[in-house]
């Protein structure tokens, strides 16, 4: 289904811009793309070969596939993708990396208007092999959604130390120029041991002995580079309603985990962990500017709110089994928006159903039957392996 989306961003942008932290499968996603030019950007050879972009682009026949792997690795990136966006329309160009395009200072262009971004998360849990059992659902909640971890039988904790060292390395330091390295490892694990709760800048300053607005600052290139999502509070103007306070959740639960010492997952783990793949199903879906989470003051909360067209919004609620919704978050809710569906969202559901509570109704659904925004593609008809 990542190849779909792909090719369906080429209808429209000769450019596609693939993005994910390291080692979530972007090369191995690329490599996948029948009859391609592919250029390894870590590599001196391709730097050289790319010297002059004007004249290797002109060697190129019409319709190509150009595969820019690791693009930002070369001293002008953005010149390449410019010239090859404006000057051969006929080239479809796949450039990867490990953020967006607003991580280093060597995209002296936005590219504004040549491409579409894809994000690429871990392995979402409509990819992963059925027949579904609690045994494979625990696994991948521990093991998170990175290939190598996931496909391995135990979870071996210097894998993920590893990974956190390289991404500070190759990512924040070198693209960011963040010298600090205890204070934003500090910070970064902080963020993934209390993944999926509210943020608070003051106790994190405090707690990693940064200022205020440096943790904003690290926070900001964690979510540039992928490895944190900040989830901001639904507010349509009424008063009672939380506004400013946003969540935040790490990329994968495998960090989480790790982060939080468990080797095993127990039955009170699984439901916020379960929100992190929600969260995954809907974000490849919708756009993040339509993603909330809503709350009100008295405590009533909807995990997870996204706007839709004609002022409609529909709620989604985050649940191992659909028999614990309640309905005083959907009504305090209903009453602010009432136009709208509603959704409990499962692991174990193979079909979708509807259930009701009092005189409110909800689908009752897998991540794979979720609705999704006209903008981000059709939604994946069945899983499959990965990619």
């Amino acid at each position: 289904m990542w190849l779909e989306r792909i090719r369906q961003a080429w209808v429209e942008r000769p450019l596609v811009w693939l993005s994910g932290v390291r080692r979530v499968g972007k090369t191995t996603l690329a490599r996948m793309l029948p009859d391609a030019v592919y250029l390894n950007c870590d590599l001196p050879s391709t730097v050289r070969r790319l010297d002059d972009p004007e004249f290797f682009l002109g060697g190129l026949a019409p319709g190509t596939v150009l595969i820019v792997d690791e693009v930002h690795r070369l001293p002008d990136p953005s010149l390449l993708l410019k010239i090859a966006a404006d000057e051969h329309a006929s080239l479809k160009v796949l450039a990867t990396g490990s953020s967006t395009l607003a991580a280093t200072g060597k995209f002296r262009d936005s590219l504004a208007g040549r491409k579409l971004a894809v994000h690429l998360c871990p392995a979402l849990w409509e990819e992963c092999a059925e027949p579904f059992g609690r045994a494979d659902f625990d696994h991948r909640l521990l093991h998170g959604g990175l290939p190598e971890p996931l496909l391995a039988e135990t979870k071996s904790t210097q894998l993920y130390a590893e990974w956190i060292d390289s991404f500070y390395a190759r990512d924040i330091l070198e693209l960011f120029r963040v010298r600090n390295r205890q204070g934003f490892l500090s910070l970064f694990r902080l963020l993934m041991r209390w993944s999926g709760g509210q943020v608070d800048y003051s106790r994190l300053a405090r707690l990693t002995e940064l200022s205020r607005p440096t943790v904003k600052t690290y926070i900001e290139a964690l979510e540039i580079a992928h490895a944190i999502h900040r989830l901001r509070p639904f507010r349509g103007g009424g008063s009672g309603e939380i506004v400013s306070r946003p969540k935040c959740y790490a990329f994968d639960t495998g960090f989480v985990t790790f982060e939080r010492g468990w080797s095993r997952i127990r039955d009170d783990d699984r439901g916020v962990l379960w929100e992190h793949l929600v969260l995954d199903a809907l974000r490849f879906r919708h756009l993040d500017e339509d993603i909330f989470y809503w709350r009100d003051k008295s405590g009533r909360e909807m995990d997870f709110v996204v706007r839709r067209e004609d002022g409609r919004l529909d709620a989604f609620e985050c649940k191992i089994n659909p028999d614990d919704v309640t309905r005083a978050a959907i009504e305090a809710l209903r009453r602010r928006y009432p136009l709208g569906d509603n959704y409990v969202v499962v692991p174990a559901a193979t079909e979708p159903y509807r259930i009701r509570r009092s005189e409110w109704e909800f689908a009752v659904c897998g991540t794979r039957h979720l609705p999704v925004n006209r903008e981000k593609g059709p939604t994946p008809r069945k899983p499959g392996s990965r990619p």
